[in-house]
């Protein structure tokens, strides 16, 4: 039998894991996938699906996640966005209807599954069709001649041709490789591997089958007799249709941020480019910046001014997939007619920064633009030092196109501004002959000697050449903070990589990093608008906020304390201070100093769910159950049932001795969750009692009758 102060310190721990750390959960299992689903994946859209789209429906828990899959999926490949039809779904569904009831008749399959079914589907009808039927000589064949646009890859004039294998059956998609000319002939007694005399006998008999026979592609150069190796390509290129028809990151994104992409954004995933680079400040905190840029924008018109609303979402989470930091801001933009025009032209870049502990992690970022419902991400992996300064290294480069200096007072923050310079960039690092180019990167453990003695060295190289060089002294440089300038006017238009070297006094290379750009050909190269925010200054105890609840869900309790205990102490009226320091002084089992920085916004924030299940936790820990109690039932009453919150106003009226009132809370709790079976136990523990045998019976079946539990 677990006794009583048994039971309570496994709910004090249970608990201030959930309440004090904001635990949500454990990961689900995959589920079976339902009958109905099962068909859509692997009848309906076996043929366009991606491997990407695939494995995330695969990964959907419910099926209301697998609805909004479905629809996200037609939609993104509607080619009349915003009309009730959607014709591509309409024609696809057609094409299976046809390819079922002509192509089946030969097989026991239906006939979406063979071959003229899978090429049907995914190309449509041949714009010609030529039936071969020379009985006795060549096997029954079939010629679907196409025409195309060359879009996706495809040629713009290519042949498939079926037949009957042996001579019955159903018809097989013919590969002039795999196959050859001898497998269309009938009884053929020659040479298998001599294609030259199978092409010629072939000949006699249809020379149009004969010449799709060695190639698929007409026109095309082959050597006499020889397959083209072109027509193997046609087939992969076919192939690979589904992935070129559709950009399908936006599957990832959906089931990444399933809980934030609203059933209205599934449509419209727009693809973007985006940077990500992290940095030192002088104050020696380590900022990731970053940009995304997307390559379409839809605004709200109105009163001759254009309104919409960046909502970014971000996502740290550490290498075990822990949530390191999780935000959400808000950026709302007003523009004017003729600003508009201006970023039609252009394009616009959202720009942003948030401060990160010592680590290695994986960022991710949703932007949704909340006026037209149109969203899209990006994902990437930073690193920083726990001792910068602990060993010679170099940072990631950045290469900009403007570099200016910001007027005094210049202390605030802003993305890739670095002291009072700031630094206009773009993530495909895409530049003009007239710009100069400008480059930024840090040193990290830079000794004296080497500071006053080592150089930098910038190499712009193209396939492997060096086209122009610069070297400078590392004493003429920020020890830090390294800038330069690189003018691009004698560089032609292409792709180049530059090469940066530090090297020390005897041009010893100790260091080098590239980075890849381009130089355009157009006569002119207009750059985006750029919307960010400013931020406070380093120095600004919010950061100290940030940086300690960051180590609060990495388990690095002290250092959290000193960051949280500072923020606390220099704004002791902030309720959102107190609760992180609280938090973390839970998690130390400090619960006497928890208790006394939550105890002054009790009676005024008294409605705020938080810092109620923080309070009833301390002091439950601390054996001050009536308090807990009056926390807990007050949490009930603003935030509602809560099954932690049940079990622990339970395990409080039974370390007070008050039977009754416990099991009243548990078996409320049971009626919510009946697989609690360590609740179970301390029930029926309860009711074998002597006093609820003989005397308390008629209060048991009263509560279960009244089916109810008392918050006051």
């Amino acid at each position: 039998m677990m006794d009583r102060k048994n039971s309570v310190r496994f709910g004090i721990l249970a608990l201030t894991a959930l309440l004090a750390a904001g635990i949500a959960g454990q990961q689900k299992p995959k589920p079976a996938l339902p009958p109905t689903y099962q068909n859509w994946l692997n009848n309906e859209v076996a043929y366009i699906i991606t491997a990407k789209e695939r494995d995330v429906f695969l990964a959907l828990q419910t099926d209301k996640e697998r609805d909004i899959f479905i629809d996200a999926f037609w939609k993104q490949r509607d080619p009349t966005p915003g009309t009730p039809e959607n014709e591509l779904k309409q024609e696809h569904y057609r094409r299976i209807s046809y390819a079922n009831q002509y192509y089946g008749r030969e097989t026991a399959r239906p006939g979406w599954q063979t071959d003229r079914g899978r090429m049907s589907i995914l190309l449509g009808p041949p714009l010609d069709t030529v039936s071969i039927q020379v009985g006795g000589t060549v096997h029954p064949c079939l010629i679907w001649s196409y025409e195309t646009k060359s879009q996706y890859g495809l040629p713009a004039h290519f042949n498939l041709v079926f037949y009957k294998k042996d001579g019955f059956g159903e018809y097989i998609l013919y590969s002039p490789a795999q196959d050859g000319p001898a497998r269309l002939l009938v009884n053929y007694q020659g040479d298998f591997t001599n294609r030259e005399e199978a092409y010629l006998r072939l000949r006699k008999y249809d020379s149009r089958l004969a010449e799709a026979a060695l190639s698929l592609i007409p026109d095309d150069t082959t050597f006499f007799g020889q397959p083209s190796l072109a027509s193997e390509q046609l087939f992969a290129q076919i192939a690979s249709l589904p992935q070129k028809m559709v950009d399908d990151r936006y599957a990832e994104v959906l089931l990444k941020f399933k809980d934030l992409v609203e059933v209205e954004y599934t449509a419209n995933y727009i693809a973007s480019n985006a940077l990500l680079k992290v940095f030192q400040d002088e104050s020696g905190l380590f900022f990731v910046h970053y940009a995304i840029e997307p390559k379409r924008l839809s605004l709200l018109t109105g009163n001759d001014k254009y309104s919409l609303n960046f909502a970014l979402n971000g996502i740290v989470t550490d290498m075990q997939d822990r949530v390191v930091f999780q935000y959400e801001k808000n950026i709302p933009l007003d523009f004017r007619k003729e600003q508009i025009d201006d970023i039609q032209i252009t394009s616009l870049v959202v720009q942003d920064m948030i401060p990160l502990i010592d680590g290695d992690y994986k960022f991710s970022l949703l932007l949704k633009n909340t006026v037209s419902k149109e969203f899209t991400s990006f994902e990437g992996r930073v690193s920083i030092p726990a001792d910068a300064a602990a060993a010679l290294r170099m940072g990631p480069v950045l290469l900009g196109y403007q570099r200016k200096t910001v007027a005094p007072p210049a202390d605030f923050n802003k993305p890739f501004k670095i002291g009072r310079d700031q630094i206009f960039c773009q993530a495909d690092n895409i530049f003009h002959p007239r710009e100069t180019m400008v480059v930024f990167f840090q040193i990290f453990g830079l000794k004296q000697d080497l500071a006053q003695k080592g150089h930098v060295a910038y190499a712009i190289q193209k396939d492997g050449r060096e086209l122009t060089s610069k070297i400078k002294p590392l004493k003429d440089t920020d020890r830090l903070n390294i800038f330069e300038e690189l003018p691009l006017k004698d560089i032609p238009a292409g792709n180049y990589r530059l090469r940066i070297s530090l090297v020390d006094g005897e041009r010893k290379e100790l260091l080098s990093a590239t980075q890849e750009f381009g130089v355009s050909p157009l006569a002119d190269l207009p750059r985006p608008w750029i919307v960010s925010k400013v931020m406070p200054p380093s120095r600004d105890i919010e950061y100290a906020y940030i940086l300690g609840t960051q180590l609060t869900n990495e388990d690095r309790l002290e250092d959290a304390e000193r960051y949280l205990q500072k923020a606390a102490g220099q704004n002791p009226t902030s309720l959102k201070y107190a609760l992180g320091y609280a938090q973390i002084l839970l998690k130390m089992k400090d619960f006497r100093k928890a208790k006394e920085i939550l105890a002054p916004f009790i009676e005024k924030e008294e409605t705020n769910d938080r810092l109620l299940s923080l309070m009833g936790t301390a002091c439950q820990a601390m054996g001050e159950y009536e308090e807990a109690i009056t926390a807990y039932k007050k949490y009930l009453s603003h935030a509602g049932t809560n099954l932690s919150v049940l079990n622990a106003i339970g395990e409080c009226y039974y370390s007070l001795g008050n039977d009754r009132e416990a099991l009243l809370a548990w078996e409320r709790s049971l009626e919510l969750n009946p697989k609690q079976e360590s609740i179970k136990k301390l029930v029926d523990e309860i009711k074998k009692k002597k006093e609820y045998k003989d005397g308390d019976a008629s209060l048991i079946s009263r509560t279960k009758r009244e089916n109810s539990f008392s918050l006051t």
